[in-house]
């Protein structure tokens, strides 16, 4: 590929073409990076290779999914949060997270005193009943490494975005 010239966002103009194509989701098409590719000029397999190698360079968090829960008819969806202790706290996340009822779970820090939950789960049902059988299985696969737990329910859908780049200035 040779020098890449770098924008003010450390990608090269066609990474930062790339990105914007794609920051609203993927297009909802049979072949989505061939039709983003088509509009960019240049091949699927690049776009394809690109998008890999900035995901693992860290550009791209993740390409995946984003469903909306509530128009699937999950309208109890609530955020477990655990204490558990900081040296099994990724061993846990990595278990409760592949339950096929929980979509994300992942570390955050406690604030002591007035918030010691470290391990966040996001727990999806139909209503706040169902949620809550779910949490109980989740109490029960935790056993003693719990310390104690909480749901945070949702009031209100959130759009959720990650960062977005501006399309006007900046090398593009």
């Amino acid at each position: 590929m040779g020098e890449r010239e770098e924008t003010e966002w450390g990608l090269d103009p066609l990474d930062r073409k790339i990105v914007l194509a794609t920051q609203e989701g993927l297009p909802l098409v049979p072949e989505p990076y061939r039709h983003i590719a088509g509009k960019l000029g240049v091949t699927a397999e690049e776009v394809m290779e690109r998008m890999e190698r900035m995901q693992r360079e860290g550009v791209i968090r993740r390409i995946g999914a984003v469903p909306n829960h509530y128009r699937l008819g999950f309208r109890g969806n609530g955020m477990s949060v655990w204490d558990v202790t900081d040296e099994e706290v990724d061993h846990w996340g990595r278990r409760i997270g592949a339950l096929s009822f929980v979509s994300h779970a992942y570390h955050r820090p406690r604030r002591l005193p007035i918030w010691r939950y470290n391990l966040f789960a996001m727990v999806h049902g139909r209503d706040r009943k169902e949620v809550e059988a779910k949490v109980a299985i989740i109490a029960d696969m935790l056993g003693e490494h719990s310390r104690g737990h909480e749901i945070l329910f949702s009031t209100r859908i959130l759009k959720k975005t990650g960062l977005r780049i501006p399309s006007g200035s900046g090398g593009g």
